[in-house]
């Protein structure tokens, strides 16, 4: 996509995402900070902190050992201040000054992908780090994705250990999922 065609839409994705009612009522709120050819989740980030919720970002921790990589979840206040480029360049949040969080803490789950379909089928980066985490939300935990359109497949491999969304919003609205 064009730098700007991203911009637009990531403008209309998260304008989208901000007029869903689970949001609203949720109190702790983790979302991510985009980069490469995600959405850009800035505005999104900065509308979580401004209406009073508690915002949490993920960091990788363990990453000499395959096996025990795994998303730690952080209470951020500030985006610039309390986040730090981690090992690939993607913003994270500084364990020094963010306290870590219990993923059962959270109300609401903004994920990243690749690719999505209408099933709630969610293709990652191939680590695993969100299949592992979901796994350890509460089942009340609306897990929610946002993509580009562009990013909507007719199917997404899914293997047995993959965890599903609950929602998709893209740039068009939120797309109705079927059951898998």
């Amino acid at each position: 996509m064009h730098p700007d065609q991203r911009a637009g839409a990531s403008a209309a994705i998260t304008g989208h995402l901000l007029r869903l009612p689970a949001l609203s009522t949720a109190r702790t709120v983790s979302a991510y900070v985009g980069f490469d050819s995600e959405i850009d989740t800035t505005s999104f980030l900065a509308a979580i902190l401004a209406c009073g919720k508690h915002l949490v970002l993920p960091r990788v921790v363990d990453m000499a050992s395959r096996q025990q990589r795994h998303l730690s979840l952080h209470r951020v206040n500030d985006i610039e201040r309390d986040t730090q480029p981690g090992r690939w360049g993607i913003r994270e949040p500084d364990p020094v000054s963010c306290p870590a969080i219990d993923p059962k803490d959270v109300d609401f789950l903004l994920l990243p992908g690749v690719a999505f379909d209408r099933r709630g089928g969610r293709l990652g980066y191939g680590a695993g780090f969100y299949d592992r985490l979901l796994v350890t939300l509460r089942p009340d935990c609306l897990r929610v994705a946002a993509a580009f359109s562009i990013q909507v497949v007719p199917q997404v491999p899914m293997e047995p250990h993959d965890q599903r969304i609950q929602r998709l919003v893209t740039e068009n609205g939120e797309i109705p999922l079927t059951a898998a």
